[in-house]
């Protein structure tokens, strides 16, 4: 299965296009800077619109208005055969997702940008431990169990850090950084989700735009029924939901799937650890979030830890030659 970097996973490709598939060159390397780059600017330009509009209505707008777009794009320009026979996971899905950007928008209440892009970025590790119960062929070696440990004390190291104490951007970190690790937990069960049910071979588009539309669905009443309808109509805040409706949600994973057709997933793969430690950077240029020892420490943890899990046979397959 592959897996798209904010933890969507779409349809095995056929037997033809795997031939095809050739090595990252430069150019696919290039795109994957600037892919990142975007991913890791999403939690920073959700926190920045907050003070006009708030984070949970954002993650319905910005799933909605995706949703729409996802399906205009099947329907008219790709023309996919949507499978008729995945509701029932498509559900699971969609409330997953919605229970991911319910964490999200809520931690980003409490902590910064750079701590939710760090906590959310520990989905793979959730996703690894749960299809190794699920599915005998994903099941775990030694060595990916060991970055699993690093990645969990890297969580620890973060979370027992004496230094982070509350501020104006983050009035309670410990909560905030908890709510993001919850979400990076959904993340890795939709994963999970749609791995072991025929959403795994559905189209793309299929697969994506059922956590959208979930996502919109059940956020929108929920930032009703918590009173977070507070929306005020600034160039911050329409540029915000512009960009992560239209550029992050939209273009860049319709970008993705097209590179992931053109080349090997396992290098793409590892390359897309470049987010989260874009999202820090950018949290604290932009944002001037305070990045403290421990927290540095912890990130460099969970990464190397998350890396190891998911770059292991590339790793192995290279020292091969």
């Amino acid at each position: 299965m592959r897996r798209a970097p904010d933890g969507r996973s779409f349809a095995r490709p056929e037997t033809g296009e795997l031939a095809m598939r050739r090595q990252v060159d430069a150019q696919a390397a290039s795109m994957m800077v600037v892919l990142c780059l975007l991913w890791g600017l999403q939690q920073v330009a959700i926190k920045a619109a907050s003070v006009d509009v708030a984070t949970m209505l954002q993650a319905a707008l910005r799933s909605g208005v995706a949703a729409g777009c996802v399906w205009v794009y099947s329907r008219f320009v790709s023309k996919d055969r949507w499978f008729e026979d995945v509701l029932r996971p498509g559900l699971l899905v969609g409330g997953l997702f919605a229970i991911e950007f319910l964490c999200v928008a809520e931690s980003l209440r409490w902590t910064t940008a750079s701590h939710v892009s760090v906590m959310l970025y520990t989905a793979p590790m959730f996703a690894a431990v749960g299809l190794h119960l699920r599915i005998p062929e994903e099941r775990l070696g030694r060595v990916q169990w060991l970055g699993i440990g690093l990645a969990f004390l890297g969580v620890c190291v973060t979370f027992l850090g004496k230094e982070a104490t509350a501020s104006v951007a983050a009035p309670s970190p410990l909560k905030g950084d908890l709510i993001a690790l919850l979400g990076g937990a959904a993340w890795g069960m939709t994963t999970v989700a749609v791995r072991a049910s025929r959403l795994s071979e559905a189209p793309a588009t299929q697969t994506l735009f059922y956590q959208l539309a979930g996502g919109f669905l059940l956020l929108l009443p929920l930032a009703a029924i918590t009173g977070q309808l507070r929306f005020e109509p600034t160039r911050l805040a329409w540029g915000s939901l512009a960009f992560q409706a239209l550029v992050v949600s939209f273009v860049s994973y319709l970008i993705w799937f097209r590179m992931l057709r053109t080349y090997w997933a396992a290098p793409l793969g590892v390359l897309s650890f470049m987010t989260p430690i874009f999202g820090v950077i950018l949290g604290a240029v932009l944002l001037r979030e305070t990045l403290t020892v421990s927290f540095l420490a912890g990130a460099a943890l969970v990464l190397t830890g998350l890396f190891i899990v998911n770059g292991h046979g590339l790793l192995r397959r290279l020292a091969r030659g």
